[in-house]
């Protein structure tokens, strides 16, 4: 769980300064829109570029282990952060800044695409049968807390600073202040164990020698049905945390610190009931507690523009709360469910494939579509069409899927 809330603290801090600030400090000469409509292109970079990893680190923690990798990819992560942290911007060195920032976020992104999986297995391996979804859970709590500290951590720096001092130098704080935290994941890291499930198929030399084949030849059922139910929890995500960041600081004109209060206060709710979610998974079913989360979400989309229009606090604050509250009922079952469609020799590189290639037409694509579809329409239906139709490619998986959770 630390260890991801840190590797996602990374990835949280591009994704908020994305809607803030980069369109004006690494795309000045155009619009604020499509500025922003850029920033989220370099903010779907991250996604194009973690199926790479999910095949790369994929096939090395199946082969060489959960916890070998996770080491690996703490490392990048980190290295990634800081030297955005220290990037000279669009003003200081031209078309070159938006290139580097581009560079550094695909390989970020990378590193991203081979933590999830592993962080997954090293809990649910590490447990029984009965409690998976609980185990699992904690890792699925890690991106929130991630997501919380990062957004606090914003926050707190724009109310300190003016808005001049905050895209002079007050954006590289948050980065910079990653180097303590990825020494930490180090360190909890290095006193994990590799999980017994995998040690039992290595000292018997069952270990897959090709998993990626293995995966694609042999378990394609199980990568259609685990990608396709990342798409409704991920567009729900993508929505709440960067379009509608966007959508209250940019579209209506709001203060900066309320929208990402409203994040934080979103993402702590998040984190607890994800473990909620998980717990509940173990004894009424993946599916049924997924599928919840999914039906209720689909119910609170026609809701959330109009809080949002609303332009009161209590309701902004209302919609960030109670659309990540919901969204974790599919995130918290998510990785378990995605996990126990694959056998335990090839669950590494079956779960990283499914989770990153989705992820990239999920997830990644939905904040560049949303902004699009509001840049031609300047009305949000479109938006929530969008994001119902990709929880109703969620429900339609869940329902072809076989439930090894159930009790």
């Amino acid at each position: 769980m630390a260890g991801t809330a840190l590797e996602y603290y990374d990835f949280a801090v591009y994704n908020t300064l994305a809607a803030l600030v980069f369109n004006k400090l690494f795309f000045p000469s155009v619009d604020p829109l499509t500025g922003t409509l850029l920033a989220f292109a370099t903010y779907w970079v991250g996604y194009l570029s973690r199926p790479f990893g999910g095949l790369l680190f994929g096939n090395l923690g199946d082969r060489r282990g959960r916890r070998y990798v996770l080491m690996i990819t703490l490392l990048i992560m980190g290295i990634c952060t800081t030297l955005i942290g220290v990037l000279p911007t669009y003003e200081k060195i031209g078309v070159l800044a938006p290139v580097l920032l581009v560079t550094l976020r695909f390989i970020q992104g990378m590193a991203l695409g081979g933590e999830w999986a592993g962080a997954v297995l090293l809990t649910l391996e590490h447990g029984t049968d009965q409690q998976r979804g609980r185990n699992a859970s904690f890792a699925q709590m890690g991106p929130s807390t991630g997501v919380l500290i990062a957004t606090g951590t914003i926050a707190l720096i724009t109310w300190s600073l003016p808005e001049d001092q905050l895209l002079a130098w007050g954006w590289r704080i948050p980065l910079l202040a990653s180097v303590l935290l990825v020494a930490f994941g180090l360190w909890l890291r290095l006193g994990v164990p590799e999980t017994p499930e995998f040690l039992e198929l290595a000292s018997k030399e069952r270990s897959s020698r090709a998993p990626l084949r293995e995966v694609i030849t042999g378990h394609w059922r199980g990568l259609l049905i685990a990608g396709s139910s990342r798409f409704g929890p991920d567009v729900m995500y993508s929505l709440i945390s960067a379009f509608c960041v966007t959508y209250v600081t940019t579209i209506l004109g709001l203060p900066k610190p309320l929208a990402t209060v409203a994040l934080a206060i979103g993402a702590f709710l998040n984190v607890v009931f994800i473990f909620v979610a998980g717990t509940l998974s173990d004894r009424f079913g993946r599916r049924v507690v997924y599928g919840l989360g999914a039906l209720v979400s689909a119910f609170w989309l026609w809701q959330l523009f109009p809080l949002l229009d609303s332009k009161s606090e209590i309701a902004i604050v209302a919609a960030f709360a109670i659309g990540l509250a919901v969204h974790a009922f599919m995130y918290g079952p998510q990785g378990a469910f995605i996990a126990e469609q694959f056998p335990t020799r090839v669950r590494y590189a079956g779960s990283s494939v499914a989770y990153t290639v989705a992820g990239v037409f999920a997830g990644g694509l939905a904040p560049l579509a949303f902004t699009k579809i509001f840049q031609a329409s300047q009305e949000t239906g479109g938006i929530v069409v969008y994001a119902a139709i990709a929880l109703l490619i969620t429900v339609v998986a869940l329902i072809a899927s076989r439930d090894r959770s159930a009790p």
